[in-house]
């Protein structure tokens, strides 16, 4: 693996985590509180649009620019927070446990300065006490 490439993993997560939380502020939506998260990641794919709004009958009730933009934003907000999740998993496995931690913190520690909240992205207390439990390599040799 090249040295850049945990770099660029880090940039990439950092990215990842300001669009949530974005999504995540715009939506309304509180990612810092568990139960929200794991109804996000549970719900139902937003069904498309079936009836076009210059096609349907006077009567019909067709999805409004706003409801269609916020059904897009819902299933953005859920597909990065799954690609975030993704990313970390195969950066655990290409570059361990600590090395992956580390570049989690320093992609937190981002958020932080840009004025985000401790959980807006939707990595909570929870998760960094996890991964404050979990062995490191150094640990594990001592």
């Amino acid at each position: 693996m090249h040295d850049e490439s945990p770099n660029r993993l880090s940039d990439s997560l950092e990215t990842l985590n300001a669009r949530i939380a974005r999504l995540a502020i715009g939506l309304g939506v509180e990612l810092s509180d568990p139960a929200t998260l794991t109804r996000l990641m549970t719900m139902s794919p937003r069904p498309p649009v079936t009836v076009d709004r210059r096609m349907a009958a006077p009567d019909a009730r067709v999805a409004t620019s706003a409801e269609r933009r916020a059904s897009h934003l819902w299933e953005e907000l859920r597909g990065l927070v799954t690609l975030r999740y993704h990313v970390e998993t195969l950066s655990v496995a290409e570059n361990g446990l600590a090395a992956t931690r580390e570049m989690m913190v320093q992609a937190h520690q981002h958020l932080m300065d840009q004025g985000f909240k401790a959980g807006a992205d939707g990595v909570t207390a929870q998760v960094w006490q996890d991964l404050n439990a979990l062995p490191t390599e150094k640990m594990k040799h001592e």
